[in-house]
């Protein structure tokens, strides 16, 4: 996206700054005496200067490529990817005019450098028209990023909501088959209680039918026997209950 937090803008100005170093560097060279210690202390560091920026358009230029292959990812289009390949060939250019003048030296009458002076300066001019296309351009590159950013947020934040929704359903699943466990065991529970009771109730109804029988036979003096027993036997699990 062409703006100034683009990593490709934050590149290119320190290229800028750069190149801008390399051609004053390049000024103050004009000026030295010719077969100098000091010139031939410029002239290497001129030349390495040069390489080390050739190596940074390179890296630029490849990093372009990349983008041209799917630019609507990456928020741009062809003429910002031609604006881009307009501007390293620009750089290029003029880092090769000043290493092809370094190389070449300082002649007798001056004009090798002052021919790479002028291509210099017609490349900064170039540059320049460049520059100014761009900024005039800035604004509406701007809104559009913003509005980009804009809709990236917005789906961002559905998709978090989305997630928090999933998660959200997860959870209330879980809890509904803990809920559906758990009925399935009481229900067994239930179950199972019911058949202990009508066990039991078999069980009584035959008990009371043995007592019954055995109370018809033995008659009224039985009876009373029995009852007085049982009294007895109460008493005496009461004393043992209560009173011990």
């Amino acid at each position: 996206m062409p703006s100034a937090q683009d990593p490709f803008y934050v590149v290119k100005e320190e290229i800028q700054e750069s190149i801008d170093k390399l051609q004053s560097s390049f000024h103050q060279w004009e000026r030295i005496s010719s077969d100098t210690g000091e010139q031939l202390h410029l002239t290497k560091e001129l030349i390495a200067t040069c390489g080390s920026i050739d190596w940074q358009v390179d890296e630029l230029d490849k990093a372009i490529s990349v983008a041209a292959r799917d630019p609507t990812w990456y928020g741009i289009d062809e003429v910002e990817l031609e604006k881009r390949r307009r501007w390293t060939s620009t750089a290029r250019a003029q880092v090769g005019a000043v290493k092809k003048a370094v190389e070449a030296g300082k002649d007798s009458t001056g004009t090798s450098v002052n021919g790479m002076r002028r291509e210099l300066m017609r490349l900064a001019n170039s540059q320049e028209t460049d520059r100014s296309n761009q900024y005039a351009s800035q604004h509406n590159d701007d809104f559009i990023t913003s509005e980009s950013d804009r809709q990236l947020l917005l789906i961002k934040q559905q998709d978090e909501e989305l997630d928090e929704l999933s998660a959200s359903v997860e959870r209330i699943g879980g809890v509904g088959l803990t809920i559906h466990e758990e009925l399935l065991a009481q229900e067994k529970i239930v179950d199972e209680l019911g058949m202990e009771m009508d066990s039991t109730s078999n069980r009584l109804d035959f008990v009371q039918k043995k007592v019954a029988t055995v109370m018809k036979k033995a008659g009224v003096k039985g009876q009373c026997m029995m009852i007085v027993f049982l009294l007895v036997l109460f008493i005496i699990l009461f004393v043992l209950v209560f009173l011990t």
